[in-house]
């Protein structure tokens, strides 16, 4: 057996993320935050500004970042949970074993443990959460538990999950909507509402507006650094800029790149730039004419110089594959598609689409630079390109969902999202058997090294089908007002842990 013991207290494993990007990403513009004007005041509020905005708050069914960068492992909680580094570590469970098959991994809960509605953490919790998974495709994770076979409590303190087949990911499955654990036969209304064992409550959620967390005197683990959260959801970027120059925001999370120097050192605000697993990417509808033509996909992605865009942005790293850097199974994969305007109009002209006319689905949040840049680029190739800039709800709605568009642009923030390549179903409309069958291998792959190398394989042959252009790994940008200490600099767990964040006061 493999063993795995309790992690180490939230606040420790937090308050070391500015030493960490400084020393491995070496990217921060300036100190990570602004000294303290005073000592930590435990009942202080943070409020705290976010981009994106969820439509409601049932992270069950509903999918998306802007979920779980606020619920997973502030208000909901699973057996594990996953570092800056993606470090796997006991959460929920205070140690945890995996066989040598790879088959069967035995949890061991933590006691004293409670539901913000007052109920007791149990085992028999922790088998209905992951059967309701297991068993409903309607909730979130379904996929990602396919060869959970059974889960079992053989005592009121231990589950044990059984698989029908090694699986590479199912801890990092585990530490998101997969694992999260809900209290059995709890009735609340999880669109407006939560019941998790986290060290904040949600105390109110209203659409497009805001949400309010408050800390959870009853918490298992060390009490959070302030005694609320209020969550601000702010789309707009000039809007954002506006909430930190006028003070109206102690933290705003994503700041756009080309406003950092309005805000580095305005009204004691300072700016840090840490590591992120966001790439920037240009999907292809792959599912419908002209996307199923690889000469059109191929032609769009060399008429984007992947460099003058990151420059233009004022910030990221470009990309050119389906994997970041921070991911297993990152190739370079810079030579696949270089920028060359004249290959692209012969490729196009190959296609029969001498005169071609496309329309991008981008949401609001993001910077018009990219769409202004994408429709210069595309016009030097006599590609015209319309641009629809929506709210993300409807982004959801229409490309995510319904699949109801030809290019679209988002960041997608998830790490190890590869998975997306090698599911036919997702918005990419991308089917590759080969693909699916190399990504297969890699999950059921005990070794991790020859799992990342069958994802770097399967990865060379999506950005060699030109599946979609990767234009680059976003950083990770955020205003950070005075007092603030302990928020995260780095975003490569797609939530942001509020738990060792603590503001000062005059």
């Amino acid at each position: 057996m493999h063993s795995f013991f309790t992690r180490r207290p939230r606040r420790l494993a937090v308050a070391g993320l500015a030493v960490v990007a400084a020393a491995l990403a070496g990217c921060t513009t300036a100190p990570t935050t602004v000294g303290p004007t005073g000592e930590p005041e435990p009942q202080a509020t943070l409020r705290l500004g976010i981009p994106l905005t969820p439509e409601n708050m049932d992270i069950r069914h509903t999918a998306g970042v802007a979920l779980e960068q606020i619920l997973i492992d502030n208000v909901y909680e699973g057996l594990v949970a996953r570092t800056a580094e993606n470090e796997i570590v006991p959460s929920l469970a205070t140690e945890y074993e995996v066989s040598p098959d790879g088959l069967q991994y035995t949890f061991t809960l933590n006691q004293g443990v409670k539901f913000h509605g007052g109920g007791d953490l149990t085992a028999s919790d922790v088998v209905s959460s992951y059967n309701a998974v297991r068993e409903d495709e309607a909730l979130r994770g379904h996929a990602e538990l396919a060869h959970v076979v059974s889960v079992e409590a053989p005592d009121e303190h231990t589950v044990v999950l059984t698989l029908d087949a090694p699986d590479q990911n199912l801890l990092f499955w585990l530490t998101g909507p997969a694992g999260l654990v809900f209290d059995e036969g709890d009735e609340t209304d999880l669109r407006t509402a939560a019941n998790g064992t986290g060290p904040f409550r949600l105390d109110d959620f209203t659409k497009g507006v805001g949400a309010t967390l408050t800390r959870f005197d009853e918490y298992w683990g060390e009490a959070s650094g302030v005694a609320a959260v209020e969550v601000s959801y702010i789309p707009d970027p000039t809007a954002a800029l506006n909430a930190v120059l006028d003070g109206s925001v102690d933290v705003f999370n994503r700041i756009l790149p080309e406003f950092a120097p309005e805000i580095e050192g305005v009204n004691g605000f300072t700016v840090t730039r840490g590591r992120s697993t966001s790439e920037g990417t240009l999907a292809f509808n792959n599912a419908v004419a002209p996307f199923d033509d690889v000469r059109v996909r191929e032609a769009l992605r060399r008429a984007i110089d992947h460099n003058a865009l990151v420059e233009a942005l004022g910030g990221g790293t470009v990309l050119y594959g389906p994997v970041p850097e921070l991911d297993p199974g990152y190739e370079d994969l810079t030579g696949v598609a270089d920028y060359d305007p004249e290959a692209a109009r012969q490729l196009l002209a190959d296609a029969g689409q001498d005169d071609l006319t496309l329309e991008l689905t981008i949401p609001n949040h993001y910077s018009t630079t990219i769409a202004t840049y994408l429709v210069s680029a595309f016009h030097d190739i006599g590609v015209e390109l319309k641009v629809n800039t929506v709210e993300f709800s409807t982004w959801i709605d229409d490309v995510y969902t319904n699949k109801d568009y030809q290019l679209s642009f988002v960041e997608h923030a998830e790490p190890r999202d590869f998975a997306n390549y090698a599911n036919p179903g997702y918005y990419f409309g991308y089917d590759n058997p080969e693909v699916q069958e190399l990504y297969a291998e890699a999950i059921a792959a005990v070794d991790p090294a020859e799992s990342a190398e069958l994802i770097a394989q399967a990865a060379r042959i999506v950005s060699e089908d030109h599946a979609a252009d990767w234009l680059y790994v976003a950083d990770e940008i955020t205003a950070v007002g005075p007092g603030v200490e302990g928020f995260p600099v780095d975003s490569t767990t797609s939530r942001i842990d509020l738990s060792a964040v603590t503001l000062a006061t005059e």
